[in-house]
């Protein structure tokens, strides 16, 4: 935007001004770390830090466009008490009496009054690396800062799914990423990320943003290659592969799927009532070429909700003296006498489909601004450590209110942070520190989530059998009324 020593350095100090409430999360070391993990370091007013606060405001600041990011924080820097923005040096003064210089010139002029030309070009040379080195360390500082509210007993609780996220109606994003099937209204770009968070809290771990042509179960290897030993991972039954079950065993996890109707599995042992030992063969000879082994021990959990087809969960944790079935899919009684799954193991997977909606609806990751594919993933990246700092916030003010992270409300969160924005621009760091930000806190932990259990809201395919291809028929959940 500009290269001049002065405005720079103010800058750099106005910069984070109104997201001090991350200021504790997103540090400088933190970010030395990622730029050295990618070996990649951007110098000057468009730093790889520069560039990230960047972000995180275009993701906070969804109603404007890149241009109206870049002026609200050069009015900051305009209005800021700074002596090195009331005078600028002789040499400066002499040289703005010469030819009159282009807009885009970034040497000076009016600081309220810029172009997103430097910004467009910056923000695209941030390798897409970067964010995901950034994203993790500060999802494994969050893991170890709050180890006790990620686990279930002494397993550490994970919920892996994908969604398809709609985009600008652009010709290099159709190309780049695809576009929707059987959509009314023209051809909708579409890009696929899945994601792996930590269900309790609701904290993304890991990602992947990928064309909309790569199958999730493709997309999901990579996620997967950090998991640690003891880890559960809940999976939707789209992600039914023998390789990925392979995958999380090598590393000493677990996981834990809906079976699938083709799925071919032989009794080994019964464990009980709708639980027993069944080997897992699969029919496929990629997976003997791929030097897997030829079949796998797991276990079978069977469970029948009301009004709904019966089903099973299938999970390589073969013990049931560490997880029981009563743990998995045990009922409880909701309204009108209905059994309902109240927070059991297996459905916490659930939490992740919140977590999409929370990301696309009420923090605006549909409402994109960019036209190359190298922009959508700085927004998206954007986005995700919005969300991610966002969430740790919401888990430090729920053990300040002593409840669980997941009663607070995401929405009334996002609100508080946009309400407090000027408060947090025009106070002393010291007053934010000790007034602004517990007061933040605590009416954070004043909004919570109202209860209502054996409530059901129906998806219009629920009763509908769908297409596999190939002619494969999949029959649906829901039971006829």
């Amino acid at each position: 935007m500009f290269t001049d020593d002065a405005r720079c350095r103010a800058m750099n100090q106005v910069q984070p001004v109104g997201l001090q409430a991350f200021g504790r999360f997103l540090t400088r070391e933190v970010l030395a770390q990622a730029e050295l993990a990618v070996k990649r370091r951007r110098r000057g007013p468009l730093s790889s830090a520069s560039l990230t606060w960047l972000g995180v405001a275009a993701a906070l600041h969804t109603t404007k466009n890149f241009v109206g990011v870049l002026v609200l924080t050069c009015k900051l820097l305009n209005d800021a008490p700074i002596s090195l923005l009331a005078k600028q040096p002789k040499a400066e003064r002499r040289h703005r009496s010469g030819p009159t210089r282009s807009k885009h010139d970034p040497r000076g002029g009016r600081p309220d009054c810029v172009s997103e030309e430097a910004f467009a070009k910056a923000r695209q040379t941030l390798p897409w690396e970067y964010w995901c080195a950034l994203i993790c360390l500060l999802a494994d500082r969050f893991a170890e800062t709050h180890d006790d509210r990620v686990r279930w007993n002494a397993l550490r609780l994970l919920a892996l799914d994908g969604t398809l996220v709609n985009l600008p109606a652009q010709r290099a994003l159709q190309e780049h990423y695809g576009v929707a099937r059987n959509q009314r209204g023209g051809r909708v770009p579409q890009a696929r990320l899945v994601m792996l968070e930590f269900a309790l809290t609701r904290v993304p771990f890991r990602f992947q943003l990928t064309p909309k042509c790569c199958a999730e179960k493709t997309s999901a290897t990579p996620v997967l290659q950090n998991l640690r030993r003891h880890d559960l991972v809940l999976m939707d039954r789209g992600f039914w592969s023998y390789g990925l079950f392979c995958q999380i065993a090598a590393q000493q996890a677990y996981f834990a799927i809906r079976q699938i109707q083709q799925a071919r599995l032989s009794v080994i042992k019964q464990l009980g009532r709708g639980d027993a030992l069944v080997r897992f063969a699969p029919a496929e000879k990629k997976w003997r070429r791929a030097g897997l082994p030829a079949s796998m021990v797991l276990r079978r959990i069977e469970y029948q909700v009301s009004g709904f087809r019966k089903t099973a969960v299938i999970t390589n944790a073969t013990d049931p003296r560490q997880i029981s079935r009563a743990d998995w899919v045990g009922q409880a009684a909701g309204q009108h006498g209905v059994a309902v799954l109240d927070k059991t193991l297996y459905h916490r997977r659930w939490e992740i489909e919140t977590s999409f909606g929370e990301l696309k609806v009420q923090q605006g990751l549909e409402r994109l601004r960019s036209h190359t594919p190298r922009s959508i993933e700085y927004e998206i990246a954007g986005h995700l450590l919005l969300y991610l700092m966002t969430r740790w916030l919401m888990v430090e003010a729920a053990e300040r209110a002593s409840v669980e992270p997941l009663d607070l409300s995401f929405l009334e969160t996002h609100r508080e942070l946009q309400d407090v924005m000027p408060l947090l621009i025009l106070s002393p760091l010291n007053h934010v520190r000790r007034v602004v930000l517990p007061n933040l806190l605590k009416r954070i932990g004043q909004h919570r989530v109202r209860k209502r259990p054996g409530r059901h809201y129906p998806r219009p395919n629920d009763t509908k059998t769908k297409n596999l291809g190939h002619g494969r028929k999949q029959l649906h959940a829901k039971l006829a009324a």
